[in-house]
């Protein structure tokens, strides 16, 4: 089965994939355009501050891509635009490492600073949590397509998984009983 076969296209979910993308994606349009307009270099290591982060070129042009990106996954939507939001939130994740190790070196092409390392991984988290949003729950409800899809699409009685993780010895330690 195919990524894009699991979800169906009118399910809620596909919403909330569409929205962080569409979210995410303008929000690094619009830090990407200033960080252009306002960059001192392309690969300077001393950045511009742009709304509380370091900014030159390169990454003004990264972010402007990557807003892209997740724009036309917001377009695009579904099961693309969930994966495309976990993809770009790894990256993120990935470039907060790199950006933390490079930190006051001559290796800092893309001008990072604490802030936009911290800035780095909390986006990273939040777009990666929209795409894995209604995926990897333990508690997902039956009629999820990712929960179909690990069950064979057969739908179990409530009773009966509640029934198997019944244990009578654990209501007689947690209710104790009283003797009159």
């Amino acid at each position: 089965m195919r990524l894009q076969d699991e979800l169906p296209v009118d399910h809620r979910l596909a919403q909330v994939y569409r929205y962080g993308a569409g979210l995410g994606g303008l929000l690094l349009l619009i830090w990407g355009c200033f960080g252009v307009a306002g960059a001192p270099g392309y690969l300077s290591t001393h950045g511009k501050n742009i709304a509380g982060l370091s900014s030159n070129g390169a990454l003004g042009v990264l972010s402007i891509v990557f807003g892209a990106v997740l724009m036309i996954g917001a377009v695009i939507g579904g099961n693309f635009a969930s994966w495309l939001n976990m993809t770009v939130g790894a990256i993120f994740f990935v470039a907060g490492f790199v950006g933390l190790i490079a930190l006051d070196s001559s290796w800092n092409h893309l001008a990072f600073r604490m802030a936009n390392v911290i800035f780095s991984f909390a986006f990273g988290l939040v777009i990666a949590t929209f795409g894995m949003y209604g995926r990897v729950s333990g508690h997902l409800p039956h009629d999820n397509p990712y929960w179909q899809q690990r069950h064979g699409g057969e739908r179990e009685p409530e009773e009966e998984v509640a029934g198997r993780w019944h244990v009578p010895a654990f209501k007689q330690v947690l209710r104790p009983t009283v003797h009159h």
